[in-house]
């Protein structure tokens, strides 16, 4: 019997966007391809990035914010393959709030303050001509799950909410009042990000880990495999309704959410930067150099 290789795995809510990380399990790619996974589900993004950057986890599957500006720093993290390309998330407002400038003097509930969906929420919003933290607050509320919570308790008044929590919303008399994806088009949501010294010393895990995600992706963007799918979708989205999560995930594969080959664009990776930049959250003087933090390399010798 083959040894298998067995690595932490960090995320904050491990929902919607690590669909095909779970396919992956379920299908048996990561045993096939010598893998054992521990999860690690950490409530927040910003608590994902911190594990690896203290050994709690090896890898990641987190916005790229964190590594970025940790790079920028002379940090260890590094970005080596996208999970998700797009935000499949609409901004959802309570009842009495039909359009963005009803958030002035409001609160929105967000995962982090300098990750995320922090950051998509200023850009829309910048549009309707709100700034933050002039017009509006921002209240840590946690994951879609607990910011939905928070929704229907009245201690936020609106939050960046992805598919099918969107359309839960909308079902419940909640108005959906922007959608991030029109805002932002392409950028990495998500992506795969590690310590560079221990990718350096566990490449053949790395490469074999990728090549077991690259599998999943092209599953989970197969309209003919939609009826494996759901299944699994359904139970990390909406468990007791399997027709919101039929329209989740319908909603996100045409989106063009799982990247095929787990690639980043350029316009993402450039996206991402900029809105950082635009955000506050990185000088302008280090935009080149965040390019750095993406590792092409394993991508590169996947592809080979």
């Amino acid at each position: 019997m083959t040894e298998m290789t067995q690595f932490r795995f960090a995320g904050g809510a491990q929902g919607f966007n690590w669909l095909p990380v779970f396919v992956a399990d379920e299908f048996g790619l990561f045993e096939k391809h010598g893998l054992k996974v521990e999860y690690k589900k950490l409530g927040g993004v910003a608590l994902a990035t911190r594990a690896v950057l203290d050994g709690d986890a090896e890898l990641a599957i987190t916005p790229p914010e964190g590594a970025l500006a940790d790079f920028v720093r002379g940090g260890a993290l590094r970005i080596v393959a996208a999970n998700a390309l797009r935000l499949p998330m609409s901004l959802v407002a309570a009842p009495g709030i039909t359009e963005p400038a009803g958030l002035r003097g409001k609160k929105i509930g967000t995962s982090s303050l300098t990750e995320g969906t922090a950051i998509y929420t200023q850009i829309m919003l910048a549009e309707a001509g709100l700034s933050y933290p002039d017009d509006y607050g921002f209240e840590l509320a946690g994951i879609h799950t607990t910011r939905w919570q928070a929704l229907k308790d009245g201690t936020i008044d609106a939050a960046p909410q992805p598919a099918p929590w969107n359309f839960l919303a909308e079902r419940e008399g909640y108005n959906l009042i922007g959608e991030v994806a029109a805002a932002i088009p392409e950028v990495i949501f998500t992506a795969l990000i590690g310590n560079d010294a221990w990718l350096r010393e566990n490449r053949g895990t790395v490469d074999r880990l990728l090549a077991a995600l690259s599998e999943a992706h092209a599953i989970t963007n197969d309209p003919a495999r939609a009826k494996e799918i759901l299944p699994i979708f359904q139970r990390i989205t909406t468990p007791d309704d399997a027709d919101l999560a039929g329209k989740g995930l319908i909603y996100m594969r045409d989106l063009g959410m799982w990247p095929e080959g787990l690639a980043i664009t350029e316009r993402a990776l450039d996206t991402s930067i900029d809105l950082m930049i635009r955000a506050g959250l990185l000088d302008e003087a280090d935009r080149a150099n965040a390019l750095g933090a993406f590792d092409r390399s394993y991508l590169a010798e996947m592809a080979v």
